[in-house]
């Protein structure tokens, strides 16, 4: 039985999410500190679903002028931030070790999507923009319409759900530092 990347990382993160709050030891430290990382991480995401125009054109403008991955990269943010609030260190080597090991193997399998899918386009992109990691400054190149963002397409791909899922752990943890 073959099992999809996507299907693969929703589901440990729907398997993880519950247990990381039910054993997370948040402090006000600790929330305070993970906050940042989560909302950067929630901002990428959003700039980056409201500008991908998945499976019509390669998207080279916008966030994906700095990463090739800007969703997986927000994603890598928003978990940081939730270990972090949390409270346990265990947690953020759990999200480092799940990110270096899943998403590396999801982000090659992308590329050889992309490329068969755009061939040369993807790249001369694929050269100038690494794949994780973000550039300082973007890659300036011609990108015809597809790099500015748009709300339809943000709420198109329900990324709304990220949001009212990060606010949704955070009650959760105030919660827990309140009553414990």
């Amino acid at each position: 039985m073959k099992v999809s990347a996507t299907k693969l990382r929703l589901g440990v993160a729907w398997v993880a999410a519950p247990l990381f709050l039910l054993f997370a030891r948040p402090s006000p430290i600790h929330l305070l500190c993970g906050l940042p990382l989560a909302a950067a991480g929630l901002a990428l995401r959003a700039w980056a679903s409201g500008t991908i125009r998945k499976n019509v054109v390669l998207t080279t403008g916008g966030p994906y002028a700095y990463t090739r991955n800007p969703l997986y990269l927000g994603s890598f943010l928003i978990a940081l931030g939730m270990a972090i609030a949390c409270g346990r260190l265990i947690y953020v080597a759990a999200v480092v070790l799940f990110f270096a090991s899943i998403y590396s193997w999801v982000i090659r399998r992308e590329a050889e999507r992309l490329e068969r899918d755009f061939g040369d386009e993807y790249r001369r992109w694929a050269e100038n923009v690494p794949a994780f990691l973000p550039r300082l400054l973007p890659r300036r190149v011609p990108v015809g319409d597809n790099a500015g963002f748009r709300l339809a397409f943000y709420l198109k791909h329900h990324e709304y759900e990220a949001a009212l899922g990060v606010a949704a752990g955070y009650l959760v943890l105030v919660l827990k530092l309140a009553f414990a």
